[in-house]
């Protein structure tokens, strides 16, 4: 059984200073089993365009915001392709973390579902931005 598998692409300049709490955050969810991380990879975009990958070393794991302790998952889920779109989807000068992640916190929940003889039929993520606006949106019209 599993929960659902979602992914994130989380962006920072280049030169910013790494603080390791995106790091810390990241291992507060997976050692309370709230998720479950499949890929970690890290991806630089120069101010020209262009890609890499950034290796796994001790010399790179402050720069890499303490990611390092994930240097080895690796699922095989991630293909070129993907790597691509996530290349695409970044601003010259920054460094991102692509994330697959399972939302363990959901498998009980699931199974009793399933359990029950319901099914998952299907599932989506609302961007958190559509909800904010959302919710202003509702609120601005409570005030009217």
């Amino acid at each position: 059984m599993h929960g659902p598998i979602d992914f994130v692409l989380i962006e920072f300049p280049l030169d910013q200073k790494a603080t390791g709490k995106t790091a810390e955050a990241l291992m507060d969810l997976v050692e309370r089993r709230v998720i479950w991380v499949y890929d970690l990879l890290i991806i630089a975009k120069d101010e020209d365009g262009s890609v890499a990958g950034i290796e796994w070393s001790e010399e790179a794991s402050v720069e890499l915001e303490g990611f390092a302790s994930l240097a080895s998952v690796q699922s095989g889920l991630l293909d070129d392709d993907d790597i691509a779109s996530a290349a695409d989807a970044m601003n010259p000068g920054t460094v991102a973390a692509l994330l697959i992640y399972e939302n363990v916190w959901a498998i009980p929940f699931i199974a009793a579902a399933r359990e029950a003889g319901g099914d998952v039929i299907a599932s989506a993520r609302i961007p958190a931005q559509d909800i904010m606006a959302a919710l202003d949106a509702a609120e601005a019209a409570l005030r009217s």
